[in-house]
Order: structure tokens, then C-alpha cells, then sequence
């Protein structure tokens, strides 16, 4: 997963989101930066009965919050997502040690950027293309 300076950078440069169920999120500067919250139709939680464990489907639940804006949360995108805004400049992933370096044309040359995980290294790409 990106971190949220990373998130915040992609948000900064301009990648729009149009959130999704799966997509991963959070709330920052609310006291709740470490909390990831996941776009979902619905929210199942596991309930032990005297019959056994069963998964309970609910609209939402007792502590979630009643709504936060959409603009007042930083999207984590998944490697997916971020290969897919890079586009054709996406040339490969490659391992590296350590961690993994995303090639991307820019300007006519292939240019790499580094990084610890996979999708961090594709933010850091898409944000070379960005600025």
C-alpha cells in the first residue's frame, strides 16, 4: 500500500478519483490516520451465536462514520489502478534489491523510479509523468 505522502502527493499533482467498491482509503488529520477504510456495498461483520458463527450483512455499523466528503480523504490506489493511469508509458516492472523499479517512457526516454513495493514505485512513476 502507498502511504499517505504519497497519496497526497498523486492527489496534489492532479489524479481524480471516482471511488469505487475495493478502493482503500483514508480520513487524515482527524486522529484517525492509521485507520485504511475500504469503498464497499456493503459491510459484513462475523457474529458468534449459541448455533455457531454467522457473517451478518448490514448497511453500516454502530462506530462507522455517518459520512466524511470525498475531498477530505486521500485515495490509496492499488498497483492496478496506478499501471492503468500510467498507460502505454508504461514499459515494465522490475525486481530489484530491494523492492521493485517501475520503467515508464517519458520525454522519449525510459526513465525508472524505485521503491520498497511494487505500487509505490508506480506512484512515484505516474508522479514523474505528472510534473
Amino acid at each position: 500500500m502507498i502511504s499517505v505522502e504519497l497519496a497526497r502527493r498523486l492527489r496534489d499533482a492532479g489524479v481524480a478519483w471516482e471511488p469505487q467498491p475495493g478502493d482503500r482509503f483514508v480520513v487524515p488529520d482527524k486522529g484517525i490516520d492509521d485507520t485504511v477504510f475500504v469503498v464497499s456495498d456493503m459491510v459484513v461483520e462475523v457474529h458468534e451465536t449459541p448455533g455457531g458463527r454467522i457473517l451478518g450483512f448490514n448497511g453500516t455499523t454502530e462506530w462507522a462514520l455517518d459520512s466524511v466528503q470525498a475531498n477530505d480523504v486521500l485515495w490509496l490506489p492499488r498497483e492496478g489502478q496506478l499501471r492503468a493511469m500510467l498507460g502505454g508509458r508504461f514499459r515494465r516492472l522490475e525486481a530489484a534489491d530491494p523492492g521493485w523499479v517501475v520503467v515508464v517512457e517519458r520525454d522519449g526516454q525510459e526513465h525508472r523510479e524505485v521503491d520498497g513495493s511494487a505500487e509505490s514505485a508506480y506512484a512515484r512513476a505516474l508522479l514523474a509523468i505528472l510534473t
